[in-house]
């Protein structure tokens, strides 16, 4: 499957990339999708959740009333979880919620989200390009020559464009992530997905399966 490679004017250059079938050609597995949408969210939650419990609240250690010959129920201190003012019974402590996916699985989970948006029409492909200085009305100019100023944009850099990223940050349907680093969640989260030319072939070259020995 071939794409037009745009120019920053929003014009073809003349020349076309190819998107690798294996990479964007691919039957997509959304249950892979799903385990590393999974672990992606789950890596985001802070885990910082915590509840007193009985040995932690403030109140006296003493036996309320003596065990029997009241005729109440038996009762320890005044810090029990049953008493209003005691300790939570079981409650929340401090957990990393991190979820573990080898590295193929992940890749496969790329390689299908990537796949659902060739067939979606959603990859456009621009040639390299970088930013002297910040500028985020420069960065709105270039989405509405693209005509993608009222869709959500994944724009994928070669390399690290600390300008470009700067410049994205006041264009809330607009993320810029550089090649090597996107993911599944990136990738669905978008309706277009904008690479740089050459992100385009680091990102073929990251995700294609890895070929058996003869």
């Amino acid at each position: 499957m071939d794409v037009e490679i745009l120019q920053e004017d929003g014009i073809g250059s003349g020349r076309t990339a190819t998107l690798d079938p294996a990479v964007f050609g691919i039957e997509p597995n959304d249950h892979v999708i799903w385990l590393d949408v999974r672990r992606i969210q789950a890596a985001q939650r802070q885990g910082t959740h915590k509840t007193k419990e009985r040995s932690e609240v403030r109140g006296s250690g003493r036996k309320l009333y003596r065990q029997k010959g009241t005729g109440n129920a038996r009762v320890g201190d005044k810090k029990s979880p049953i008493r209003r003012g005691g300790g939570r019974a079981h409650g929340a402590r401090p957990r990393s919620y991190e979820l573990r996916l080898n590295k193929k699985t992940r890749q496969l989970a790329r390689r299908s989200a990537l796949s659902y948006k060739a067939q979606g029409d959603a990859v456009r492909v621009i040639e390299d390009f970088s930013m002297d200085a910040p500028s985020t009305r420069q960065l709105r100019e270039l989405l509405g020559l693209l005509d993608l100023t009222d869709k959500k944009v994944l724009l994928v850099t070669s390399d690290l464009e600390h300008e470009i990223y700067l410049s994205s940050r006041n264009l809330p349907k607009l993320a810029v992530q550089e090649a090597r680093n996107i993911n599944t969640v990136d990738i669905l989260s978008a309706d277009v997905v904008l690479f740089q030319e050459g992100a385009l072939g680091t990102v073929t070259e990251l995700l294609a399966p890895e070929k058996q020995p003869a």
